[in-house]
């Protein structure tokens, strides 16, 4: 059973937004449907700080969903490198040219299903743009809110599991109102953000810190349940820092879908062996060098151990589709994977040494 009345709960929760909640965010300002839909999709498990610079960055060279739709696909992802989830990128592209070619450039915010077919966007994420851009009434239930929530009713189980999701979006329907939608939703999960915290909620200053069933027992901290933890795996791969006489890097545009999807990367090879093999068939005469130093890059459901393997070669036959040389120091405007980024940064001006004299 629900706490509280929904007109109970609403009020006491825009009264704490009024004074508390978060009133500056740039996507609250010229409220349209793209720039909330561009604005949720990059707070999808990434915090408002670093939302904001990217936002911007992405408002200022993408304006509407026109200028999205019209642009390539690793410019997109250009603006998207550092974010993360970069399926997300692939999809915010993917759905701009939709509601160009299927809406006629309008989002279809009259309709919570035709908003929740678009590509990348679910049921929670419809909702709030429909709520944040249009003031209609849509219900939300994002990971902020399923915290609250689940503390509020110290609701039991991972949320993750179908029938605690099923509760959750009962409960988030009926303490949804119908004034006020666009406030209410932002107060939502700003309740969640700043005080409601996953680890260290700050209950004395919560506006319902004497309903919450979570806290009247004293285990704020055990809701909501964390999913069941499995073991997580370690891959490896061999990265090829092939450079060319002008110090360029060969990179490659990796498959539209799985691991760093439609972004360019450095060649990767499960082995010493099989490296060898691609250099001795595409570039016999390249020199390798030592390889450096391992590192780890943690996805969320695997982690990678990269070992970069340094090369030189003085020239190579013409680079096939889907192969480009980038310089690092004029780099190109195209998507690419945070530690490759992270790699070519680090990589200092130099030539290929000319041949010894006789």
């Amino acid at each position: 059973m629900p706490v509280l009345e929904r007109e109970t709960f609403a009020s006491r929760l825009l009264t704490w937004y009024d004074q508390h909640g978060r009133h500056d965010l740039p996507w609250q300002q010229d409220r349209t449907p793209y720039r909330v839909w561009v604005s949720e999709i990059m707070l999808q498990q990434t915090q408002v700080t670093t939302v904001i610079p990217y936002f911007e960055r992405f408002m200022a060279r993408f304006p509407d969903v026109a200028s999205l739709a019209e642009a390539s696909q690793d410019e997109v992802l250009h603006l998207w490198t550092g974010l993360g989830y970069y399926a997300r990128g692939r999809n915010l592209h993917k759905a701009a040219q939709v509601v160009m070619a299927e809406h006629d450039g309008r989002f279809p915010v009259d309709s919570l299903e035709a908003m929740a077919q678009l590509p990348g966007i679910g049921r929670s994420t419809a909702g709030a743009i429909i709520a944040q851009s249009t003031g209609q009434r849509a219900v939300i239930l994002d990971g902020n809110v399923k915290r609250v929530l689940t503390r509020l009713q110290a609701v039991e189980g991972w949320p993750g599991r179908p029938a605690v999701e099923r509760e959750l979006w009962q409960l988030a329907e009926h303490y949804t109102p119908h004034d006020r939608v666009v406030d209410f939703t932002q107060a939502m999960m700003d309740l969640g953000a700043t005080l409601c915290r996953r680890g260290q909620p700050d209950c004395p200053r919560c506006p319902f810190h004497d309903v919450c069933l979570a806290h009247a027992s004293g285990e704020q901290r055990r809701f909501p349940e964390s999913k069941p933890k499995k073991t997580t795996p370690l891959r490896t791969t061999r990265m090829l820092l092939l450079r060319d006489a002008g110090g360029r890097v060969l990179l490659e545009l990796r498959p539209s879908t799985g691991l760093w999807g439609g972004l360019w990367s450095l060649p990767q090879f499960d082995n010493d062996q099989d490296l060898g093999r691609w250099l001795d068939e595409h570039a016999p005469a390249a020199e390798r060098g030592t390889p450096q130093t391992s590192f780890t890059h943690v996805f969320s459901h695997f982690r990678l151990e990269i070992t970069p393997v340094p090369a030189s070669v003085e020239h190579m036959d013409s680079v096939s589709e889907g192969w480009r040389w980038y310089d690092p120091q004029t780099p190109d405007s195209v998507g690419l994977a945070a530690p490759v980024k992270k790699l070519l940064q680090t990589l200092s001006p130099f030539t290929l040494s000319p041949p010894a004299g006789p």
